[in-house]
């Protein structure tokens, strides 16, 4: 029986290349193609948003209609069928006029849809309909952040005895604790469940419903994106306040870190980039990548003066005060090239934007998210920072060591999970990849990427530093056998009789 396939069913908000905002998306596609190459049955649910329609694989109807209490009200709905591009994994979107048919995923002109808590008991619902209206056979419910938390409480409420769901265990993943599906308590009558969950062990959280703590409380097993992530958010402040149930869950909580897609991330084989090159040909093809991008950007072509990137939100998660604060010094101070891509916080926008019109030829910045410049920026920048205040997992240091643009980063979360900083011992092992510091400052990351830069004027040590990185194997392949191990723990612990919840 260890050996039978098992059969999947996650269920996310979102999922490329059907709807994408961010990380989620990349994970809960492209996970089930790899689950279903090691031999396992994968099926994905997400909503039929607007932005689905326009996705590669185009979804039919499968003519099967339903109906949904939501407080008061019943609201219809009706499944489209698709498939993952790539793979034969079965697609299905909740289709849902009012709630999905929308310009955004979760909010518009950047404030949330106020009825956020409607359309993710309705979706959540719908998932737990589809089980048995598309007779679907599921081992694992895979759920996925707060969008998804109603789905273990449903199961173990509504379901638990009911036939065809009775062995079905759920595994509910945080891809990062800061979103919580904070809503009024009021929006308890929304979920149609008892009024006796709303307490502060199950779905109530300083007077209001708590979507991530419900599925942390109900689900058999919890995991997050990075082993070191798992640990953090089981203490304050990364915890989120929900640190106490975390611990209460600890012995069902495991993290694993996110894979990359080798199909898209790989400089041997990237169209963005105007020359190939791997391990063995870093040395001729990524100065080539280098001076292309130095053209593009406005700045001169320097080969031996290190170009310095940052990817990514301009918020104070990813360190960006520490990035500005260590940028206005270094362009008055130090021969280096730097490049800002990304959008964010308008403070922190005007302050990039500032210092590359004073030092245009040392700073550009692009207020944008552009993936074939960010493909340009891994092939021929030199560094690439993420001072991060926290990082769940991250994907652009894997990214960045696969394309040998060497990661400086905060030791936090899946970070401390993946580089190796350059010291003494690990130059001697020949482990490290990447430079880290621990102090959340201006000067340690300022210490640590002269560091780097001192290093970068050592070209055999940078080499060996380089192809450290690229040799590595972060691939999705890796991660889905981690997942394979979760998602038998999980069949194992339902049929042991080991349930979580207390419904």
């Amino acid at each position: 029986m260890e050996c039978a396939p098992v059969k999947i069913l996650m269920a996310t908000s979102e999922a490329v290349p059907f709807s994408k905002t961010g990380g989620l998306a990349d994970v809960c596609g492209t996970l089930p193609a790899e689950m279903e190459r090691l031999g396992h049955d994968m099926t994905l649910i997400l909503p039929a948003y607007r932005q689905s329609r326009t996705a590669a694989a185009p979804a039919e109807s499968t003519g099967i209609h339903f109906d949904i209490p939501i407080g008061s009200k019943i609201v219809s709905g009706s499944f489209s069928k698709s498939h993952l591009p790539g793979s034969s994994v079965p697609v299905y979107l909740v289709e849902q006029e009012q709630y999905f048919n929308r310009a955004g995923l979760y909010q518009e002109d950047g404030k949330d849809y106020k009825d956020n808590c409607e359309r993710f008991v309705f979706f959540c619902r719908a998932v737990l309909e589809a089980i048995r209206l598309l007779e679907l056979e599921v081992d694992v419910l895979h759920a996925n952040d707060w969008q998804t938390g109603l789905i273990p409480a449903y199961l173990k409420i509504e379901h638990r005895g009911v036939p065809g769901y009775e062995q079905i265990g759920t595994l509910f993943t945080i891809h990062n604790m800061a979103y919580q599906g904070l809503f009024w308590h009021w929006d308890m009558l929304l979920t149609g469940l008892d009024w006796k969950y709303f307490n502060w062990h199950q779905m109530e959280f300083f007077g209001n419903l708590n979507l991530l703590k419900t599925g942390l409380v109900f689900a058999d097993r919890l995991n997050t994106v990075s082993p070191r992530y798992a640990e953090e958010i089981q203490t304050a402040p990364l915890g989120c306040g929900l640190e106490g149930v975390l611990q209460s869950r600890r012995d069902v909580l495991s993290g694993i870190v996110n894979g990359v897609d080798y199909r898209e991330w790989d400089p041997a084989t990237d169209p963005h980039l105007p020359a190939d090159y791997g391990p063995e040909t870093v040395d001729t093809g990524k100065p080539i990548c280098k001076a292309a991008l130095q053209a593009d950007l406005g700045l001169p072509v320097a080969p031996q003066v290190p170009l310095i990137a940052f990817i990514g939100r301009l918020v104070d998660q990813k360190g960006v005060d520490l990035l500005a604060a260590v940028m206005r010094e270094w362009v008055q101070s130090h021969e280096a090239q730097w490049v800002i891509l990304g959008t964010g916080e308008p403070n922190y926008q005007d302050q990039f934007m500032l210092l590359a019109d004073r030092f245009p030829r040392k700073v550009c910045t692009r207020l944008e998210f552009s993936n074939r410049m960010a493909h340009r920026i891994e092939g021929g920048a030199d560094v690439l920072l993420m001072p991060s205040q926290y990082e769940p997992c991250g994907l652009n240091q894997l990214y960045s060591m696969k394309y040998g643009t060497v990661p400086v980063v905060r030791a936090t979360g899946g970070l401390v999970d993946t580089i190796t900083d350059l010291n003494a011992d690990t130059r001697g092992a020949g482990t490290a990849n990447g430079f880290s510091f621990r102090e959340y400052s201006a000067l340690a990351m300022a210490e640590t990427l002269q560091r780097a830069c001192n290093t970068y004027s050592q070209p055999e040590v940078w080499k060996r530093l380089i192809q450290t990185g690229m040799r590595q194997d972060w691939s999705w392949a890796n991660s889905a056998r981690g997942y394979v191990d979760l998602y038998r723990a999980t069949v194992n612990q339902v049929r042991r009789g080991l349930v979580a919840g207390g419904a």
